[in-house]
Formats: structure tokens, C-alpha cells, sequence
């Protein structure tokens, strides 16, 4: 049967290849530590009580017809006074986009800006972009980051790449790494943007800024989050955000998300969203605007849940870090937000008890799951070369007690290569 070209040539998610292996073995009765998936196990990270008792409390009062296209207003509303409060960010209910979570707000964007063929930069590792550059026939160009700088990107990374870009696509905390801006790098990129829109003619399309916060919420320690319109207001018209419940929450399966921006903007990835129908659920809206408003309510599982996830991630990562102690080549970089660790294992060239040569990082990782019992993600599944031997491990589907009893099979098994 002939399909689209665009079907024919979508890439499947390297996620999902890596999940589907552990699923095999744990139906065979297997126990495996996964690390993969950028979700919670709702046994261990629920959704806060008074948002779930919303969201029933909304059903049984029938709202469940068609929400309006943009979203609840009340809700847009609430995100408004979050947004200003949380960030001294000031735009108005009709600037936010209310959408089944970020993926239609990140599709939405990019097909309201980028025309086929339109440069799209965007940086490696990091979540999505290359298949949204696919979806909307844009001409990707991904930036190589560095361990040396968190895998976060400078304003030198970025400079050579942004001449012609319709979208700079821009996350932090990081999906994968966890790991977040700087308060000057951010500065010094919102500089390059408003230097490269100064230069466009009057009608010329302008460069925008795509930029994912959805992690803005689940900082740790002294570590700050940043956003570009806070420190640099005149960056407001080319500035699109992307934010949620679905993190910072553990609310990945109730689909709210939000985004907002110029209304001129806003009001295109409206219209797109609208033939999509790509709506989250209007008791669920309407049980969000309700608890966004209950500050106390929020601020008392905001913490909690921040302490359950940094515990883990910092349980992760001493283990790692006394791993690299006895002489082990890995390696890890201090949790600085979001739900990821960003763990390096160095051992491309080695060979496994049955003889195989690990030639690949996603080679390194599969010896991990049958071997250790643990199943990480590439940095390959986002943009890099598989070369390149880091990799994104996730806490929020697995518990602290699961971390602690895996690190000595991490360790049999890395004893285990020659």
C-alpha cells in the first residue's frame, strides 16, 4: 500500500524500541530498574489530592462537552496569575493556549511559524525536535552541546547557525539532561536572537524563540530556573512557551498543558489546534484552574514531591559517583532539575561475557538490561551520535529502594566487560 512520504519516512522513537525490550522481559517475570521513560509510576508519585478530587467533583457535575478551543477561560485565567506570580511573566488569558498537554502546543507552534523548508535550530541532545522538524517539513539543524557545559548550549554554539532560522528551539531544565541555563548564557543567546531580528528587513519573517519550560517548577537546591521575556522584555513578541501540569504535577496522563505568547501568534496556533482537536479534557481543565488557585494546596505537594524526586536522583548519583571512585569509567552530572540524571558510561570497545563487542551506546545499554537489570535512554535517542556515550536515566517510574538494590548489579555487571 503507498503511504505519504511523510509517513514513509518518519523515524520511530528509540524510546519506544528500548521500552518495548523491557516490556518483553518483565513479561517473562524479569525485575528491571527502568529508567526510561519520562513518566511516573502513580503508586509512587500520585497527582495531588485536591486536583484529582477536582477533577471527579468536575464529572460528577457533566462537564464533559467540548471545552472551547483556546481552553476554559477560567483556566487561562488562573495560568495568567500563575505565570506572573511564579515567573513576573504579564500576559493575558487570550496570550495562553490551553491544549492536551505540550506535544499539540510544540506541533501548533511550529506549523503557525515554520514554512517547508525554513530553518529550524535547535540543539543535541534534546527532546522531539528532529521529528517536529520531519512533521512540519522545516530544515533541522541540530547544534552539538557539550558535558563540559551541562549540555546546555552558548551563545557560541548557537551564533553560526542562526543567519536565515525561522525557530530556535530552546528547553530548560533539559529533557534529557535535567540540567538548566545559566542566567548569563541565557542572557547572552536572548542578545544573539534580538541582534539577528534587528538585522531582518521590515518584511522578512523574524526569528523566533520556541522555549519548553515544562520542568520550570521541579528546581533543586541553589539552582535557578530562568526564562528569556524575564531577562530581556523586548524579546516578547518573538518568544512562545510551552509549559503544564504534566511534570511538575506528575500529571502526565490528565493532558493539560499550556502555552502562551503573542496573541497574534497565539491566535494562529488556536486555529490550528482547532481543525486538530487536540483539546485536553474541559473537567479536567476546569479542576486545574481550580487548584492553581489553591496556593497552599500546591506549595505543600510542590515540596514534597521535589524532595521524593531529588532523593532519588541524588541517591543515583553517588552511586554513580562511587562507582567512578573504584576506577569504574562512568560518570554523572549533579541533578539540577526536572526527573533526569545525566550518566555517562564509558565503555564503547569492551567486550561482553559472550563475545560481543559494544560498539554503539545503545550496544552499551541493551548489555545493561540483560545484565544489570536497568534500562537507560542514549543521548543517540535525541539527536547525538551513538558514539557519544551518555545517557538520560528517569526516577519518576521507579523507587528509591529499586535505585539502591541496582547499583551493585551496575557494578557486576560493568566487572563483567574486558
Amino acid at each position: 500500500m503507498m503511504v505519504s512520504q511523510l509517513a514513509k519516512t518518519l523515524k520511530g522513537s528509540e524510546i519506544i524500541k528500548i521500552g518495548n525490550e523491557v516490556n518483553e522481559l518483565k513479561r517473562r517475570g524479569e525485575k528491571i530498574v527502568n529508567l526510561t521513560i519520562g513518566d511516573f509510576d502513580p503508586s509512587i508519585y500520585p497527582i495531588p489530592t485536591p486536583l484529582k478530587d477536582g477533577i471527579i467533583e468536575q464529572y460528577r457535575a457533566n462537564q464533559t462537552n467540548y471545552p472551547p478551543a483556546d481552553g476554559v477561560a477560567v483556566l487561562r485565567e488562573s495560568v495568567s496569575e500563575l505565570i506572573l506570580e511564579r515567573y513576573q511573566l504579564d500576559y493575558f488569558s487570550n496570550q495562553v493556549l490551553v491544549a492536551g498537554g505540550s506535544r499539540p502546543l510544540i506541533y501548533s507552534a511550529y506549523l503557525a511559524l515554520v514554512d517547508p523548508g525554513d530553518k529550524v535550530v535547535y540543539t543535541t541532545p534534546s527532546w522531539n525536535n528532529n521529528h517536529y522538524c520531519h512533521l512540519s517539513s522545516a530544515h533541522g539543524m541540530p547544534v552539538q552541546t557539550s558535558a563540559e557545559n551541562n549540555f546546555m548550549p552558548t551563545a557560541l554554539d548557537i551564533k553560526p547557525h542562526l543567519k536565515g532560522a525561522t525557530m530556535l528551539a530552546l528547553c530548560s531544565p533539559l529533557n534529557p539532561s535535567g540540567t538548566m541555563f545559566s542566567k548569563k548564557d541565557l542572557e547572552d543567546i536572548c542578545d544573539l536572537i534580538l541582534e539577528e531580528n534587528e538585522s531582518r528587513g521590515a518584511h522578512e519573517k523574524p526569528l523566533y524563540l520556541l522555549y519548553d519550560q515544562i520542568y520550570a517548577l521541579l528546581t533543586f537546591g541553589t539552582n535557578k530556573h530562568y526564562n528569556p521575556v524575564t531577562l530581556r522584555p523586548e524579546i516578547k513578541p518573538y518568544t512562545i512557551y510551552i509549559d503544564g501540569t504534566s511534570k511538575c504535577f506528575a500529571a502526565t496522563g490528565v493532558r493539560v498543558g499550556w502555552g502562551f505568547g503573542p496573541d497574534n501568534i497565539i491566535s494562529k496556533m488556536r486555529a490550528i489546534l482547532a481543525h486538530i482537536g487536540a483539546w485536553a479534557p474541559k473537567a479536567e481543565q476546569m479542576a486545574t484552574a481550580k487548584f492553581l488557585t489553591q496556593k497552599d494546596d500546591l506549595n505543600t505537594y510542590l515540596n514534597s514531591f521535589k524532595s521524593k524526586i531529588q532523593t532519588s536522583l541524588d541517591a543515583l548519583y553517588q552511586g554513580i559517583q562511587e562507582l567512578k571512585s573504584a576506577g569504574f569509567k562512568v560518570d554523572a552530572i549533579s541533578p539540577m532539575g526536572a526527573i533526569y540524571l545525566t550518566v555517562q558510561v564509558d565503555y564503547i570497545g569492551k567486550t561482553t561475557p559472550d563475545g560481543d563487542l559494544l560498539k554503539t551506546s545503545s550496544d552499551i545499554n541493551f548489555y545493561l538490561i540483560k545484565e544489570a537489570k536497568v534500562a537507560l535512554v542514549p543521548f543517540s535517542a535525541f539527536g547525538t551520535d551513538e558514539s557519544v556515550n551518555w545517557f538520560r536515566a528517569s526516577v519518576g517510574a521507579c523507587s528509591l529502594e529499586d535505585i539502591v538494590a541496582m547499583l551493585p548489579r551496575l557494578k557486576s555487571a560493568l566487572l563483567k566487560l574486558k
